[in-house]
């Protein structure tokens, strides 16, 4: 699967919306491997701020992964758009600091993102959230 991660520098999450990270780290990931394939600009129009929840913004995000062959798209937080690009992405919430925890995460839980990503457009968000203690 091609997953896309929400950095600013490749580590760790953003503290923002999924569609308002600077650059998006893809990576190519199994339950057995994880390769990084490369780092990409989100050359995305800015939301309108009278628009909450901007479709423009949605589309402009969908159809830059969708040129990336991305299937899944990761982040600790995302917007009220998530409606809108789950129909194109199996949308994963994470709370690691570190993207490499979150890499882990995912090659275990693999089967249930493949199960998920089948459902096509009636595919719920996953909520890999770790409880704090």
């Amino acid at each position: 699967m091609k997953i896309a991660f929400a950095s600013d520098n490749g580590k760790s999450f953003i503290d923002r919306h999924f569609g308002d990270s600077e650059y998006y780290y893809i990576y190519k990931i199994s339950s057995a491997e994880a390769i990084f394939m490369k780092k990409i600009s989100n050359t995305t129009e800015e939301e309108d701020e009278e628009i909450h929840a901007d479709p423009k913004k949605a589309k402009s995000v969908t159809k830059m992964l969708k040129n990336e062959k991305i299937e899944v798209v990761v982040s600790k937080i995302f917007g009220p758009n998530i409606k809108r690009i789950r129909k194109n992405f199996v949308c994963i919430l994470m709370n690691d600091e570190d993207i490499s925890d979150s890499i882990k995460t995912i090659q275990q839980k693999h089967d249930i993102i493949v199960n998920e990503r089948k459902k096509g457009e009636s595919r719920n968000h996953l909520n890999f959230k770790k409880t704090m203690k």
